[in-house]
């Protein structure tokens, strides 16, 4: 068993790294502020490659493995989760639905441009009344003459509604399955179909810098061929993009879970009571002592996830552990290291006020805990 990285996952390791040190921490504060979309940043990645790490290099990709990837955006969220968010959520939801399941054509057209960071690119699962109950789909499409005629609405989508952002894929209805249930299919939407709005941004908590938006669809055409794979595999194929999907997030938690730490430790050195800095204290060391514990456990757990994945075995159950264990260690992160800062962690001006700010959502996104507990205990026979 062996726990090292290889040469290439280092290389990416340092250059994400090295990125998130120098471009995105200075910037973290004002984006938070501002809640202005980082286009600069976001090119910047393009540039490097770390838009399109997990795919193929004929399709515009790096070529990188799947733990690479994950490694990245632990890298990237440790500089702020506004970025790493929206660099997990064009990659694992946006991109990799047309690798997975698209036509050739298909890749060429779109997955292409995505990889290579020109474009973004969302994918519309949530509804307003159909989170969790990720079936619950009502979004509808009828096919009429040959065309798709979508009504319907989604909710809290990430990079929808960007200056670079070329499309949605969305799960919608198209039908009766024999057993009764309802037929699910991915339907391509491109940002400029007529029928197709995109809300204003929403006022967030946390992850301010990042483009979340609801979506409406009235009428909304278009050819029959924008179905991605079969028609009625869309349940089938977002449930396969969510295990994926639950690994980066681990990976994303425990990169902000890293920060909340660094952010900790140096302050308790530097802060001091009694004549001396607190982390001499052994109540401070303690809680830093378990913050360094639960964050190798929680990177250990998706680790081992990216790695069944990558070895074409079942992960469902090793995603939702990691999903669930790295987002709750990042929220018991983020609250000790306001709790070491004291009165100065309840003010802006201290990024742990960020951090606690910014983690509950690391809870929700992607499955909430409660689903995730519920994919672990079907995985036991309950």
């Amino acid at each position: 068993m062996d726990f090292g990285l290889n040469d290439e996952q280092l290389a990416i390791r340092d250059t994400c790294r090295d990125f998130a040190e120098k471009e995105i921490k200075p910037r973290a504060e004002e984006m938070d502020a501002t809640g202005k979309f980082p286009y600069d940043l976001v090119r910047k990645m393009g540039e490097l490659g770390l838009l399109g790490l997990p795919f193929p290099e004929e399709y515009g990709g790096a070529g990188a493995d799947f733990l690479a990837y994950c490694i990245a955006i632990e890298e990237i969220s440790r500089g702020d989760v506004s970025v790493g968010i929206t660099m997990e959520a064009h990659t694992s939801l946006g991109a990799m639905p047309f690798y997975l399941f698209g036509s050739q054509q298909q890749k060429e057209r779109y997955l292409s441009p995505l990889a290579s960071g020109e474009q973004l690119w969302a994918f519309g699962l949530t509804e307003p009344e159909a989170g969790s109950d990720s079936g619950g789909t009502k979004t509808r499409a009828e096919l009429r003459d040959g065309q798709w005629h979508i009504n319907g609405s989604k909710a809290f989508i990430t990079n929808a509604g960007t200056d670079i952002t070329a499309g949605v894929t969305i799960t919608a209805v198209t039908g009766t399955q024999p057993d009764g249930r309802k037929e699910i299919t991915n339907i391509i939407v491109p940002k400029s179909t007529p029928g197709y709005s995109i809300g204003n941004s929403y006022k967030k908590m946390g992850w301010k810098a990042s483009d979340t938006r609801p979506l409406a669809f009235e009428d909304c055409i278009v050819p029959e061929e924008n179905i991605l794979g079969k028609r009625g595999d869309g349940f089938r194929q977002f449930m396969q993009i969510l295990d994926a999907g639950r690994v980066a997030i681990a990976a994303l938690s425990v990169g902000l879970a890293r920060a909340c730490l660094d952010e900790a430790l140096s302050y308790a050195k530097e802060r001091k009571q009694f004549g001396k800095p607190i982390s001499s204290f052994q109540a401070i060391q303690f809680k830093l002592a378990d913050m360094d514990m639960e964050i190798e456990l929680a990177r250990l757990m998706y680790y081992k996830a990216a790695w069944l994945h990558m070895q074409g075995r079942p992960y469902s159950r090793e995603a939702s552990m990691a999903k669930l264990f790295a987002s709750e260690t990042a929220k018991r992160a983020a609250d000790q290291a306001v709790q070491i800062h004291g009165g100065y962690g309840f003010m802006d001006e201290y990024p742990v006020s960020r951090y606690w700010r910014s983690v509950k959502v690391n809870e929700i996104g992607e499955g909430t805990s409660e689903v995730q507990r519920m994919v672990i205990a079907k995985h036991l026979g309950c």
